[in-house]
């Protein structure tokens, strides 16, 4: 559970982060930021598999660059659906979904389910005698 809700609190970081960025993502305040948060991840469990396997032969076709698109689309749907949070043109959503979905991405690999920074998966390199091993 408090790995659910530290990605949830840095999933809302990175939609304050967008916003911040862009012109055209605009955020009133934090409980909008912290409800799209949470529909964006619901979304992304729920929906965007599915959207995934139904454009399959397009994501293929343009080797998966049809995945910007489909999230591109989620974060227009989830700013249908929230006031307070406003996501103003298609393309200024795909470069929205873009920094959000780094920042998951990052979550996701850095962050376990336990809410620890799970680190087994890099090179420890360590200095000897002036060389890095």
């Amino acid at each position: 559970m408090r790995g659910v809700l530290l990605r949830w609190l840095i999933l809302t970081a990175a939609v304050l982060a967008a916003s911040w960025l862009l012109d055209g993502i605009r955020v009133s305040g934090i409980f909008p930021a912290i409800l799209a948060a949470a529909l964006l991840g619901i979304f992304n469990a729920v929906l965007r598999p599915l959207l995934i396997l139904l454009t399959l032969p397009l994501n293929i076709l343009t080797l998966g660059l049809f995945t910007f698109v489909i999230n591109a689309l989620l974060l227009l749907l989830v700013s249908a659906v929230i006031p307070g949070f406003d996501v103003l043109g298609f393309w200024t959503a795909v470069v929205g979904a873009l920094i959000i979905g780094v920042t998951s991405w990052l979550i996701n690999r850095f962050i376990g389910s336990t809410g620890r920074v799970e680190t087994a998966d890099y090179i420890d390199l360590k200095q000897r005698r002036g060389r890095w091993e």
